[in-house]
């Protein structure tokens, strides 16, 4: 059910959070945060889990999950970037064709938010293990909630929120997708948006944001360009119905599609107990121009 704890096929709970789902040769993979560990404050103040590891479950049907285990697995080592007193949140996954590769971005920082970087980790298979290879600050910019988007044309672009979130910047990724080539544009400038989920339909680029007010749920936005990189304007709220203004108590996370239906990841963040947040995955409904998200079982 939508706005709960998903489990897997063994009966545990999914920990999958800030996640995406990624379809290659008819399987579907989930990739999430691991958060199954106790709920603390940090000296800043944040609320966070120590770091265990990126998650990945594989599906037939986007409804019976199987537990592939960590694909990417914290350090012991303190200087490591994953190390468990860091933060490592919101990896997306893609696949490169000219490699065979499958490469993994996230947002790495440090527990008080101020580093504030993007890492690139790699792996032979969907399922791992992931390799991880370093973090940067990309094109000299901050980099906080971060999503890929791979083109028509398998360009692909690292889209993050940067100026402490006050901005949105488009990095366009080299062609093995573990470097940027330093073109970079902005989109949403003083906005303050963040948790952005992009794909394209029929000539336009979508793109869903959460504001910025932490943990706590607010309204969505959507923008709309013609091309990837500039031109973005924002429209409106697609999130219809009871608790539309607050996306249904959840954040975006990413856009599958399936069947010709895009969908939209929701993250019911739960504070108090992190490893209880929920999971929600709503169609899209497209006409014309405008999107419009209705919450459903």
């Amino acid at each position: 059910m939508n706005r709960t704890l998903w489990h897997d096929t063994e009966g545990n709970s999914i920990q999958a959070h800030g996640g995406m789902i990624l379809q290659h040769d008819g399987t579907y993979y989930w990739f999430g945060e691991n958060k199954n560990g106790s709920t603390s404050v940090a000296p800043s103040g944040d609320i966070r889990v120590d770091f265990i590891g990126i998650s990945c479950y594989s599906s037939s049907d986007l409804h019976d999950w199987k537990n592939e285990g960590l694909v990417l697995i914290a350090s012991d080592d303190p200087s490591s970037d994953l190390y468990k007193d860091r933060v490592c949140e919101r990896p997306k996954v893609i696949y490169n064709k000219k490699t065979n590769r499958f490469v993994m971005w996230m947002h790495i920082d440090t527990a008080d938010y101020t580093a504030a970087r993007a890492g690139v980790a790699v792996s032979d298979a969907p399922t791992g293990p992931f390799t991880y290879l370093c973090s940067m600050a990309p094109n000299c910019s901050d980099c906080r909630d971060l999503t890929v988007f791979q083109d028509t044309d398998d360009t692909a672009y690292l889209i993050h929120s940067s100026d402490w979130n006050k901005t949105l910047r488009i990095s366009q990724l080299t062609d093995d997708y573990t470097g940027l080539t330093g073109v970079c544009t902005t989109a949403f400038i003083e906005q303050e948006r963040e948790a952005p989920a992009v794909f394209f339909h029929e000539g336009l680029y979508y793109m869903i944001t959460s504001g910025c007010t932490g943990w706590n749920p607010n309204s969505a936005l959507y923008g709309i360009s013609g091309n990837i990189q500039t031109g973005w304007k924002l429209i409106d709220n697609p999130c219809c119905g009871k608790d539309g203004r607050m996306t249904f108590y959840g954040q975006s996370t990413y856009v599958f599609q399936k069947d010709g239906i895009f969908y939209l990841m929701l993250d019911h963040w739960n504070p108090a107990d992190l490893k209880t947040s929920g999971y929600s995955f709503l169609p899209i409904h497209i006409d014309g121009t405008a999107l419009t998200i209705t919450m459903e079982d």
